[in-house]
């Protein structure tokens, strides 16, 4: 089981770029107690028989993981959503993408701790491959002021040269934090 929100979040971006995605989109949006998060992408997409067994634990489709006979990612997000009152969406269209849509609210017992959505991201900006990655990051704690900071994969690599020295990936921590920290200066001052 993930321990974290953020966990269910870099499972179902590493399924994005598995699907051969070139562009993935990230929202995930903080307003009051409700974290809410769309995954976006242009991979393989499913089909309306795969997206009905994507939700059953003993189905997996056999090529993403050879060896593996379950696919737990999506029944475990959705365990963690019924214990605590959180909302799914999943829509696919095989050859075109899928889109996922999740929520949890913060105030509920239940709801696992948020963890490190900056680690999460870099973590998925990581994997192998030619692909986009865009983080749109989205914070109103109060329900009053909202703030925003975008993130791009390409941007990343382009300043950094690539994401595989500690160096590299210690400067690239680095500039998520100070992003969240400008994000929650803003909103404590707006």
């Amino acid at each position: 089981m993930h321990a974290a929100i953020c966990d269910f979040i870099a499972d179902c971006l590493q399924n994005s770029v598995e699907a051969n995605s070139s562009y993935i989109k990230l929202s995930y949006n903080q307003k009051n107690n409700i974290i809410a998060t769309i995954i976006e992408d242009n991979g393989k997409g499913m089909t309306k028989e795969q997206l009905e067994k994507v939700r059953d634990p003993f189905y997996t489709d056999g090529t993403k993981h050879v060896r593996r006979k379950v696919g737990l990612g999506i029944p475990f997000l959705l365990q963690a959503l019924n214990l605590s009152g959180g909302t799914f969406d999943l829509w696919s269209e095989k050859g075109v993408g899928t889109k996922l849509e999740f929520s949890f609210n913060i105030s509920n017992i239940d709801t696992p701790p948020e963890g490190d959505i900056c680690f999460a991201v870099l973590q998925a900006m990581m994997f192998d491959g030619d692909y986009e990655l865009e983080f749109v990051r989205t914070y109103n704690p109060n329900g009053i002021h909202e703030d925003q900071y975008i993130i791009k994969r390409s941007e990343l690599l382009d300043t950094l040269g690539d994401l595989t020295t500690a160096d590299t990936i210690t400067l690239a921590k680095q500039f998520f934090e100070s992003q969240e920290e400008n994000l929650n200066k803003e909103a404590v001052n707006g």
